[in-house]
């Protein structure tokens, strides 16, 4: 199984179907952004605006697995050195619409956001990488290149799945009902049959993976960051598990050599 040939296609797809994380920001956002009122989200909620710099003017910020022409043009639009990476080309395609549109300088790079070898070592100064890491199966890969790329003292901004979410039947969540079916790690493929497999992947749907929190938090730890930052996030009220807990984290790191 080609995990990332089958996610890119699928994102792709959602392009084409106005999913809500492919559509682009308005031309209005833009102009806001450029006279300093901008934010961007990593979950849902804005992320807060003493985790970056008074001024993002030259700051050179990757966009890790963040196309749809959101994050990306809004921090261009403030003033920083944008690269854009995402393993789908439609969605790549959404961030160089905003910039021709709005007249903004960006760069976009398709590829894996395991693998950052495009880049040498301590190109950027921020990486912001929203939800996302759900669409890779090893998330070690994810965080040691972040780090690599990062300069020392860089920042890596991420919004991630609480795995509580991953326990429930999906199907059953969407009807109201939660239903415990799944352990953790876990996989969108889990439990079904080959015909089933066969169908998933024919119905170029993406395949997510339900991470652990160790691997998640511990994981940053251990590529060498230092986490200095958290806030939870939910689906706005429009699932069930909003009533009991929050599904979203974002956090935000420094890469940071403790003896």
């Amino acid at each position: 199984m080609d995990t990332v040939k089958q996610n890119s296609s699928a994102w792709d797809k959602k392009v084409e179907e106005g999913a809500k994380y492919t559509q682009p920001v308005s031309k209005e956002t833009i102009e806001k952004s450029k006279s300093g009122n901008w934010e961007i989200t990593v979950t849902g909620k804005p992320v807060p605006r003493d985790w970056f710099p008074q001024s993002l003017k030259g700051l050179k910020i990757l966009c890790l697995a963040s196309g749809g022409g959101q994050q990306g043009p809004v921090l261009a639009a403030a003033g920083a050195d944008v690269t854009v990476t995402d393993i789908s080309k439609k969605q790549l395609e959404q961030d160089d619409f905003v910039a021709r549109r709005d007249g903004l300088k960006l760069r976009t790079v398709q590829g894996d956001m395991s693998d950052l070898s495009e880049f040498p070592d301590g190109e950027f100064d921020m990486i912001i990488n929203p939800i996302s890491n759900l669409f890779v199966e090893e998330l070690k890969p994810v965080w040691q290149e972040a780090s690599r790329v990062l300069k020392d003292k860089g920042v890596l901004i991420a919004g991630f799945v609480n795995p509580i979410l991953y326990i429930f039947d999906d199907e059953e969540d969407m009807k109201g009902h939660l239903v415990v079916k799944n352990t953790i790690p876990s996989s969108s493929l889990d439990g079904l049959t080959e015909e089933e497999i066969n169908d998933y992947i024919k119905a170029n749907k993406t395949i997510e993976y339900g991470h652990t929190l160790e691997e998640q938090i511990q994981g940053q730890i251990d590529a060498g960051f230092v986490i200095t930052g958290m806030y939870e996030d939910d689906f706005g009220g429009t699932r069930p598990l909003d009533q009991y807990i929050k599904c979203f984290i974002a956090t935000k790191a420094v890469k940071m050599k403790i003896d």
